[in-house]
């Protein structure tokens, strides 16, 4: 039986720009992604090939068959939203319309996938007006979820299983920079110089190498106080991660010192260099 069909939650067929229910939405999302788990977790016992698209980045099955399936949902049960995923940009499709829309990164972390690490997400978020206003992570190897409405949750769910009710989930939110030091986290597999010269200003405790969008939600828990990103992001890759840190408490600040916008068509939906931050009183230019 597909999740889908368990619904309990709905959201009108109006404006897609209106008030949108975020707390509703975020459900469909958790529920979506964890269908698109069981695909991902399947590759991921059996193995597959792994292919490289023109933009040089990774691509596997799981990729696909998580996004097949995700795009599928959406289509079914929030069709007033367009969508961007990674997948369909990557053979051409980079336009939305309007103000409001979805972006799915079905796989975020292929080579932590490939190295079988654990630390990789299914990523699908809500921007409205340029802000992700509803997402969630989930990372079906580690069985946990990250869902962020209103406010931010974490908890513990399987592959196929349906998440637990809003009212098991544990509230999540980010911590007050440490006056001993910051603990820092850093990209498993994109490190680069300006990025090490950034850190290396910075009062640190501690520096944790973590992968795919686990950095937003170690920062959203309070279990880290900062995250730079110098080198190259799309859109789909932080929303999800972006929506659960911000309704956490926290930041992401992109180098025009503002909250990092989404919906750069313009650009082909690049992010530039951005820092998350836990505690938005610590941020640095």
């Amino acid at each position: 039986m597909s999740l889908a069909s368990d619904m309990s939650y709905s959201v009108p067929a109006s404006s897609p720009s209106a008030a949108v229910d975020r707390d509703a939405i975020a459900e469909i999302f958790a529920q979506i992604a964890c269908e698109a788990g069981v695909a991902v977790m399947s590759v991921y016992a059996s193995g597959c090939a792994v292919r490289v698209k023109p933009d040089q980045s990774l691509v596997c099955d799981a990729d696909e068959y998580a996004e097949a399936i995700i795009l599928k949902r959406l289509g079914e049960l929030l069709p007033q939203f367009p969508v961007l995923a990674e997948e369909a940009a990557a053979a051409g499709k980079r336009t939305v319309d309007g103000d409001a829309f979805i972006l799915v990164d079905p796989v975020d972390g292929t080579r932590e996938f490939l190295e079988r690490n654990g630390e990789f997400t299914i990523n699908i978020a809500l921007v409205v007006d340029g802000a992700p206003v509803a997402g969630v992570v989930y990372a079906p190897a580690l069985g946990r979820m990250w869902v962020a409405g209103r406010a931010a949750a974490s908890c513990l769910v399987e592959p196929g299983a349906p998440p637990p009710p809003p009212q098991e989930r544990r509230s999540i939110h980010v911590r007050r920079a440490p006056g001993q030091g910051l603990t820092a986290l850093a990209s498993r597999s994109h490190s680069d110089p300006r990025t090490e010269a950034f850190l290396a200003a910075l009062p640190l405790r501690e520096r944790r190498n973590v992968g795919s969008s686990l950095k937003f939600c170690r920062l959203a828990e309070g279990d880290a106080d900062v995250y730079p990103r110098f080198s190259q992001t799309m859109e789909w890759d932080t929303a999800a991660g972006d929506a659960v840190l911000r309704a956490a408490g926290g930041v992401v600040i992109g180098e025009d010192d503002r909250p990092l916008r989404y919906g750069k068509a313009g650009l082909q939906f690049r992010n530039g260099p951005f820092v998350a931050w836990g505690d938005p009183n610590a941020v640095r230019a």
